[in-house]
């Protein structure tokens, strides 16, 4: 007999049973969404085109692409093919001898170049173009192989000259047949460039003879670089034969430069005269801008060479270097004036004034080493402190190698006064001349340095003109309007102006040229003090036309400061005690200063320099160590009333961090040498912080545990490498064991990560003298061979997969 329940109870129950199947159906269908979203997501980020993941779903995005990936191990395994062959064929002979070694070779060759056909009809191309470029490095072991061999009389020059020409016919015809490979054209055009120069060289001795191969080879780099179409042929042809044209040039310029009759030299400057007229006819020529640029530069260098070789070879001593600049400003203004050049705005002319800016360049960095002495002679100072005022600031040794200073005048300001010009005729045109009137106050500043080494001016004279270029300077930082690009609303930031910068290296040689005398020393580091301070004051109470110059100026103020405590101190020979504790007022008047300013755009220049300062402090107490614990404890203090204003919390750490030092430093004045007294005092107090850090979320285990896990762990780790006994490397591995197995147990990645690279240290050390017994038995090249394969085995198993997740990636898109 069946017994049924009351309708109502059995309502209850049916409507129960429908609510779990909804919510299990519920259930599958989210975790269907997020499958789908999951798999897309993956696909997405194994796609060299991928972005953002997909969705929520996605995790992380990669930090590097998958065909960055792929071609990594791609190259890396064809580099490592490349050099263990290498090694078999050169180094490592064997019992089969170079008639067995190139059979092998051969061989190789013609399996490394057959393999891309097979790899590019399975869409493997990366891969195939890989073991192509291990087969064209093969076949140029076999010429070698093969001269060594077959035809070992035949002389180097000719078998390379004959090499070269058959490589490049063969690895034409290779790319020309597959013309889905990239590399082999290129290659064929690079390695057929010294083909024609070696053969002139084999067969004549004469110059013009090679010369004239040379610049064959140039020309039929850029005939090809003019009519290929593909870009990876063009840049190559556009190279090798701008390498061949320099060579050329070069070596003409050699020529005519060791010529010594006046018809001889004008013989040698006919050739770049020449090849100037035919590459500025190439640029106006209707090929491409980036061309047209090139060859218009070229052109302009190799006629400022012809027409400056002349007066090169007539000018004596150093004067030439006015001739050759002479040569390029001429060209700059035939370009630039109006109504001198027959040439329109555009590639052409850019290339020729570049060409000008070059030479113009080059004469600049020619004249440099004199400027380099004006500025950084001083420094010869230091090495004999207050011994006496020297009588000429330009060191004597150096007077034959240096060109002549009056020259270098001569150069400094033509340079000056032409970018002076063009800054004038770039704003009378509608432009702005940035670059030019920045780059006019610098050379005009080279020349004011060069000009007391030029006069010879004695010593206290020499200060003395430092001193009014430091203070002309400053006068220009505080009253000079920085250049200001013109541009739409909001204007382009302005630039600042190199005066304060100038400033700065001027009162640091007339600093260094002061150290011979010590009434020098003071004076002119008190002047130099109150100089930058008025300067910094200025520029902040009034409108202030250039923000970076205040900083600058607050910054130099507190080092001269420094440098004038540490005179006083030496002055008063107070020791380095009591010179370390002196220099310490420097910071404190920064923090005091940086605390009364707040937020003042000063505040963080003043800030840095006293603690560059109390660096100084530190390092002058270094000698003694109880003198370096108590600076160190002071400069706690400092750190740590800093970290009482309102964000700068963080210069709390700072303070720790120096209490810490103090306390090592006691330490080590107690000759405690066992690190694990350093290190543990710290580790501990930084588990137990990371142990409350870990509570707030996001923490992750490195910030909580990483820090003091680290104290301990790599110190003891370096003292266990170096430690011959067992007890140190097994009490260090049992507590790498240990930290291990308490990642692995609660899953933190900081404790599993530090852990296990010790113990995994720990046991390379003990195994060490075993591994170095068995890597002294095997073949050099066996190691880089076989690591070689595999990247090229997991190149393609990464390039086959990635094939694989795209096609995955298109069906699930189709799907959608």
């Amino acid at each position: 007999m069946t017994n049924y329940p009351p309708p109502a109870e059995e309502l209850r129950y049916l409507d129960r049973e429908l609510g779990h199947l909804d919510a299990r159906r519920a259930q599958l269908l989210a975790r269907r969404t997020w499958l789908v979203a999951a798999a897309i997501g993956q696909a997405a980020a194994a796609s060299p085109s991928a972005g953002v993941p997909v969705g929520g779903a996605a995790g992380r995005r990669p930090e590097a692409r998958a065909s960055g990936v792929q071609n990594t191990l791609l190259v890396l395994g064809g580099v490592l093919l490349t050099v263990a062959a290498i090694a078999f064929t050169l180094v490592s002979w064997g019992r089969m001898g170079i008639v067995g070694r190139s059979l092998v070779l051969g061989a190789v060759t013609v399996a490394a170049l057959g393999a891309p056909v097979v790899l590019l009809r399975r869409g493997l191309r990366s891969t195939a173009e890989t073991v192509a470029g291990i087969g064209l490095a093969l076949t140029v072991l076999d010429a070698y192989a093969l001269h060594r061999v077959a035809l070992p009389g035949v002389p180097g020059t000719e078998w390379t000259a004959a090499s070269a020409a058959a490589l490049g016919a063969l690895w034409a015809g290779y790319g020309l047949r597959w013309r889905a490979l990239r590399l082999p054209l290129p290659a064929a055009v690079l390695v057929v460039q010294p083909a024609l120069p070696l053969w002139a060289l084999a067969s004549a001795t004469d110059f013009p003879v090679v010369a004239g191969a040379i610049v064959v080879t140039s020309a039929f780099g850029a005939a090809l670089a003019l009519r290929a179409t593909v870009p990876a042929l063009r840049t190559t042809a556009a190279v090798a034969a701008l390498t061949s044209g320099l060579c050329a040039v070069l070596a003409s310029g050699w020529q005519a430069w060791s010529a010594t009759s006046g018809p001889d030299i004008a013989a040698g400057a006919v050739l770049p005269a020449s090849l100037a007229v035919l590459a500025v006819a190439v640029a106006r020529s209707p090929v491409r801008p980036g061309v047209s640029l090139t060859g218009a530069l070229a052109g302009g260098l190799l006629a400022v060479a012809a027409l400056g070789v002349v007066p090169a070879k007539a000018l004596p001593g150093d004067w030439p270097a006015v001739g050759w600049l002479l040569c390029a400003l001429t060209l700059g203004a035939a370009v630039l004036l109006p109504g001198t050049s027959p040439l329109p705005p555009g590639p052409v002319r850019r290339g020729l004034l570049l060409a000008s800016g070059i030479v113009s360049a080059g004469t600049a960095l020619w004249a440099a080493p004199v400027v380099a002495v004006g500025l950084v002679g001083p420094v010869r100072n230091t090495e004999d402190l207050w011994s006496g005022a020297g009588a000429d600031p330009l060191p004597s040794p150096l007077d034959a190698r240096l060109p002549d200073p009056l020259v270098v005048l001569l150069v400094l300001g033509a340079l000056a006064a032409a970018l002076y010009g063009y800054a004038a005729l770039a704003r009378r045109r509608g432009g702005h001349g940035t670059s030019s009137s920045l780059g006019a106050p610098v050379l005009a500043w080279s020349a004011a340095l060069v000009l007391p080494l030029t006069l010879r001016l004695p010593y206290w004279a020499a200060v003395a003109a430092y001193l009014v270029l430091t203070t002309a300077l400053l006068a220009l930082a505080r009253f000079v309007r920085p250049a200001t690009a013109p541009g739409p609303a909001p204007a382009v930031p302005p630039l600042p102006h190199p005066a304060p910068a100038l400033a700065v290296l001027t009162s640091l040689s007339t600093a260094f040229l002061a150290l011979a005398a010590e009434g020098a020393t003071l004076t002119v580091l008190a002047l130099l003090t109150a100089l930058f301070g008025g300067t910094c004051a200025a520029l902040r109470s009034g409108p202030g036309p250039a923000p970076t110059a205040a900083p600058v100026a607050a910054v130099a103020a507190f080092a001269y400061g420094t440098g004038l405590l540490g005179a006083v101190a030496a002055s008063l020979e107070l020791g380095p005690t009591g010179t370390a504790l002196l220099l310490l007022v420097a910071p404190t008047a920064a923090a005091v200063l940086a605390g009364w300013l707040g937020d003042d755009p000063l505040t963080p220049a003043v800030e840095i320099t006293g603690v560059v300062a109390a660096v100084v402090a530190v390092g002058v107490a270094i000698p003694l160590a109880p003198a370096l614990a108590l600076v160190l404890g002071l400069c706690g203090v400092l750190a740590g009333a800093t970290a009482l204003r309102s964000g700068r919390r963080s210069a709390g750490y700072a303070a720790a961090a120096l209490f810490l030092l103090a306390a090592w430093v006691r330490l080590a004045a107690w000759e405690v040498g066992t690190p694990e007294a350093y290190t543990l005092p710290v580790t501990v107090p930084a588990l137990v912080v990371g142990l409350l850090r870990r509570r707030s979320p996001g923490t992750t285990s490195w910030a909580a545990y990483g820090p003091g896990l680290a104290a301990t762990l790599l110190p003891s780790l370096a003292m266990a490498w170096s430690d011959p006994g067992w007890p140190r490397p097994l009490l260090l591995g049992a507590a790498a064991l240990a930290v291990t197995l308490l990642g692995a147990r609660h899953r933190l990645q900081a404790p599993l990560t530090l852990g296990g690279a010790t113990l995994g240290l720990v046991a390379l050390h003990e195994l060490a003298p075993h591994l170095i017994q068995l890597a002294g038995v095997l073949p050099r090249w066996l190691a880089p061979a076989l690591a070689g394969l595999l990247l090229l085995a997991v190149g393609a198993t990464y390039e086959h997969r990635l094939r694989d997740v795209r096609r995955a990636k298109d069906a699930l898109g189709r799907l959608g």
